[in-house]
């Protein structure tokens, strides 16, 4: 009997986590892209941190806070306390696309930045999924009675956006034949449209198109390979 059992290699690793569904599981998937960089990246390690930050936040819940309370606290958490921010000095360096290394500088763009906050806002029971909008990803959080809504997030920033400024954003993205017929803005159809949640393929999906782009601009062809061949693997 052979018991010579092989250790699956990183892309082996991914392909596992992205088989089954939209719907995996988005960290350690998140998480994996990075192992193309770093071979020797201990993805447990990674969750484990993401954990330790799960067991502080809730230790700062009280008893009975509501759900807006709730998305007060972990903003102050995330962004003020940890001191998560968008990387507004180099944007581009592929390490704000790496989870690990996002943890480790508190600096990463806003998609990795929504992975991280999105995995917290799970502990707290918020209703909260990634948006895939054009140009710069997004948050949205629904609240219900008594603050029934819907917020919108910066990843970037922690800030909400009004619907104003969200069409803002938006319209540069649209044809004209998209754009509402009224006066500087879009209408609510089209908001909603490109307001939909995003599931846990096509988040990762972007996360490895952005790291392409990098690569692409960088003419680096090898790594654009590697991303390419984890991009095939997530279409299957």
């Amino acid at each position: 009997m052979d018991f010579n059992l092989s250790v699956p290699s990183a892309v082996d690793f991914f392909a596992s986590l992205v088989r089954e569904g939209d719907d995996f599981p988005l960290l350690e998937a998140a998480i994996s892209i990075a192992q193309d960089e770093y071979p020797q990246l201990d993805i447990e390690h990674t969750l484990s941190q993401v954990d330790h930050m799960r067991l502080k936040l809730k230790a700062r819940i009280p008893k009975h806070c509501d759900h807006l309370g709730k998305l007060r606290i972990l903003n102050m958490y995330f962004y003020d306390e940890l001191g998560f921010a968008g990387n507004v000095n180099n944007y581009d360096d592929p390490q704000n696309s790496f989870i690990h290394c996002v943890i480790s500088t508190r600096r990463g763009i806003p998609i990795t930045l929504a992975v991280l906050w999105l995995e917290l806002a799970k502990e707290l029971g918020l209703k909260a999924s990634g948006v895939s909008f054009p140009g710069h990803f997004l948050m949205k959080i629904d609240l219900p009675d008594p603050h029934e809504g819907q917020v919108v997030m910066d990843p970037f920033t922690g800030v909400s956006l009004s619907r104003d400024e969200i069409g803002e954003r938006l319209v540069p993205w649209l044809t004209q034949s998209d754009q509402a017929t009224i006066p500087g803005g879009v209408t609510d159809d089209t908001l909603a449209h490109f307001l939909e949640s995003a599931n846990s393929r096509e988040i990762v999906a972007r996360m490895l198109n952005n790291l392409f782009e990098i690569y692409r601009r960088q003419y680096d062809e090898k790594r654009m390979q590697n991303v390419q061949t984890r991009l095939d693997i997530l279409s299957r």
